[in-house]
């Protein structure tokens, strides 16, 4: 029954990005060690964040997943977090070719190295254990929530990053990356301040980070058509 759980979480977590990878095309261009190489991208990224956190925030309980909300912290965090961006955008400027198999290539790397090391020894340890819990279930669902968001923001670099995007929409392009950035303070201080339960917060994530995706898919579809990519 553990094991049987556990394979339930791990392809609930595992199958929707491979059928990202697989029908998006990216196995048609052999993208495989692109992929491989932007996820060593974010393992590095992610080492220099810790340094930096490590360095000038040493109280990491206010960091700890968990803890009380704490606005201040959260801001700070998020702060952090922008070292992400110079992370993505050095992935996509090392990912030759051009179009959407560029932005799913750099975005699915990215999730992909994130939901392994943020989720695989959880399942193995967690998943595993002898009760059935819930809380499993929730965070698989979440990974696929960050897939759309990785694959949003890889999107939205690339447009901020465009001379060509119709000035009108640089400033909604320019919001839709903050609020990506700072969604743990607007986004998870809304659900704090509602008392929302995992199941409600884990759908108004997943509804909210659905919107920003359709909004990006709109701004980039459109620039598409123009510069016939």
């Amino acid at each position: 029954m553990t094991l049987y759980h556990f394979g339930n979480c791990a392809a609930l977590v595992y199958v929707p990005y491979y059928f990202t990878y697989k029908y998006s095309g990216l196995s048609e261009y052999g993208a495989f060690w692109k992929c491989v190489q932007a996820g060593g991208i974010y393992v590095f990224t992610q080492l220099c964040k810790m340094l930096v956190l490590a360095t000038f925030f040493p109280d990491t309980d206010t960091f700890t997943e968990g803890a009380p909300f704490n606005f201040i912290a959260e801001f700070l965090r998020c702060s952090v977090d922008l070292v992400d961006f110079l992370g993505l955008a050095f992935v996509l400027s090392r990912i030759p070719g051009k179009g959407h198999s560029k932005l799913i290539t750099a975005g699915l790397g990215w999730a992909t190295a994130e939901v392994i090391l943020s989720r695989g020894l959880m399942l193995w340890v967690g998943a595993r254990g002898a009760e059935f819990s819930w809380l499993y279930i929730q965070k698989c669902l979440e990974s696929n929530v960050l897939l759309v968001q990785h694959l949003s923001t890889a999107t939205l670099l690339w447009l901020f990053s465009r001379h060509d995007l119709d000035r009108k929409l640089v400033p909604l392009v320019v919001l839709l990356l903050v609020a990506t950035s700072y969604r743990g303070v607007w986004l998870e201080g809304t659900l704090h301040a509602m008392s929302a339960g995992p199941w409600l917060s884990l759908a108004l994530k997943a509804l909210i980070t659905s919107c920003m995706g359709v909004g990006t898919l709109h701004i980039y579809s459109g620039l598409a058509q123009q510069i016939g990519l």
